[in-house]
């Protein structure tokens, strides 16, 4: 089979990833390779992945555009990790370039203002999506059995390969359309706005019904096109697939986010599949148990080379470089190392930041019971007001450090020196940090929802909880944590059990892409 991915994001290409979506193609496309197929990654170049080295051009596609032509240009370039079957290919248009000074490196997604949300992005991927759709009709990609599309970014591939004449040849190609996050739908107008579909798609004759927002009639919803356009749709994990056929009921509950009933519909024709992502397992890791002072050494390196790419230090930076230095004053390792490697955006956070029945937030219920002997580093980058509450708390609290930026090595040490993984995920469509740490011996504790139920099961290979509310689970999360710290202190046999549990689970990449090729390709 030939097979194309289409995906805002690659971490099969440096810098090329934010969040999940990256983890997964990167993942998915060797293992795709592995069953005799040849694969083909495109995103788009956000301004830098064609000035690599190795990269070359392939072909440029001239386009119709917001009332205007437009000629993007395609590369081929090398991935971090060179298979024979598969390509990585980037789409280069000034549209798909934006920089931030202030962080210092190239985004790939843009925050607007409340008032005009996904604007930047839907105008940037609209652009993308039809430089694909004439890729495709240029057979720029070869000659395609299936098109494998992630998360809203992609679904314009499908509106134009429903109702664009000029790209009827897409219709004869099977699509499978993988929600990553529900909650992100890329909404925008149908028209009197310069990101809206009238203003990209000039004279497009569409069909409302098709595309439109059940709650907004006068918007576009993209997931939602995404989902009833698509010849398969998919959940990267069964327990996701569940949660979301019902309405959501935030922020005790992420269900459906309004899209529950497209959810069932797609469930009943039989196109709706829960599928588990897996983990990239290897006996030569390459990640060694680090010595304290070596962990407070290579994150204080780190916070430096980024101070070095913004135009001031930040008071996030500052602080966590206090807290290393007066850690590094004391070469012993603290008896407890809590870890976590999250995005820090609400989805993650909010049990973090929401206050339990005693009035204080989650995470300083969790720093009350760690205390003194123990330490929790957070890395992660995201959300301003979450960065802010991180950076506050790490001022308040001598145990905490809030690496805000992200770095591959600094996430390994982490997963690998841990002691207790906390991921408190409001809700997870599936989730790869809880399996990257418990790769590596360490046991997570996490809400018990999405792929956190399917992957982690409580005092067996981690500890989980759950409530009714948004203050129940605050409460239990402290509670559940208390438990295992003291589990760790006082039962150090049982303790090692669950380490030894955790290590030896087992998500296999292998078994997800067989089921891609039974039920979804």
């Amino acid at each position: 089979m030939n097979i194309l991915i289409v995906a805002s994001e690659n971490g099969g290409l440096s810098g090329g990833k934010v969040g999940g979506i990256g983890d997964v193609v990167r993942d998915i496309s060797p293992e795709i390779a592995k069953q005799g197929a040849n694969v083909t990654v495109v995103t788009p170049s956000y301004g830098f992945f064609h000035q690599q080295a190795g990269a070359h051009w392939i072909d440029s596609v001239t386009v119709s555009f917001s009332g205007f032509s437009h000629t993007a240009e395609i590369y081929q370039v090398p991935g971090n990790t060179p298979h024979p079957d598969v390509k990585h290919v980037v789409v280069d248009h000034p549209i798909f370039t934006s920089y931030d000074p202030a962080r210092g490196y190239h985004q790939i997604y843009v925050d607007d203002p409340p008032d005009r949300p996904f604007a930047t992005d839907a105008t940037k991927f609209a652009l993308f999506g039809l430089t694909v759709a004439e890729g495709l009709k240029k057979k720029i990609f070869g000659d395609l059995d299936c098109i494998h599309l992630h998360d809203w970014h992609a679904a314009f591939v499908l509106i134009l390969r429903r109702f664009h004449p000029d790209y009827p040849v897409l219709r004869d190609i099977r699509t499978v359309y993988t929600i990553h996050n529900l909650a992100l739908q890329g909404v925008r107008p149908f028209r009197w706005d310069a990101s809206s579909l009238e203003a990209w798609y000039h004279h497009l004759p569409y069909q409302w019904a098709d595309i439109a927002d059940p709650r907004w009639p006068e918007c576009i919803n993209l997931m939602a096109a995404g989902i009833r356009l698509s010849d398969a749709v998919h959940t990267v994990s069964p327990s996701y697939a569940e949660e979301i056929r019902y309405p959501t009921d935030r922020p005790r509950y992420y269900g459906g986010e309004g899209l529950e009933a497209d959810i069932q519909s797609a469930r009943k024709a039989g196109r709706l599949f829960g599928i588990l992502n897996g983990c990239t397992y290897s006996q030569n890791r390459g990640v060694a148990k680090r010595h304290f002072p070596e962990l407070v050494t290579l994150f204080k390196e780190k916070i430096l080379n980024w101070a070095g790419k913004r135009d001031t230090v930040s008071t996030d930076l500052f602080v966590a470089h206090a807290r290393l230095t007066d850690l590094g004053s004391n070469a012993g390792r603290p008896k407890t190392i809590i870890t976590s490697v999250s995005r820090v955006v609400e989805q993650k956070l909010l049990l973090m930041r929401a206050s339990g029945s005693r009035g204080v937030s989650g995470l300083e219920g969790i720093l009350t019971e760690l205390g003194e002997e123990g330490i929790y580093i957070l890395l992660g980058t995201g959300d301003r007001q979450y960065e802010a509450f991180l950076t506050e708390m790490s001022s308040r609290f001598g145990n905490f450090i809030f690496l805000n930026g992200y770095a591959e090595d600094c996430a390994d040490a982490l997963y690998a020196n841990g002691d207790l993984f906390l991921m408190p995920s409001s809700f997870e469509p599936c989730g790869i940090s809880q399996m990257l740490a418990m790769r590596d011996g360490q046991p997570c504790l996490v809400h018990d929802v999405g792929g956190l139920k399917d992957t982690v099961k409580n005092e067996h290979n981690g500890f989980t909880f759950k409530g009714d509310t948004v203050e129940e689970q605050v409460d239990n999360f402290v509670s559940v944590f208390k438990k295992a710290i003291n589990l760790k202190k006082n039962a150090p046999g049982q303790w090692q059990q669950i380490c030894e549990n955790a290590a030896a689970c087992r998500f296999s990449w292998a078994d997800t892409i067989n089921r891609y090729f039974r039920e979804l390709y």
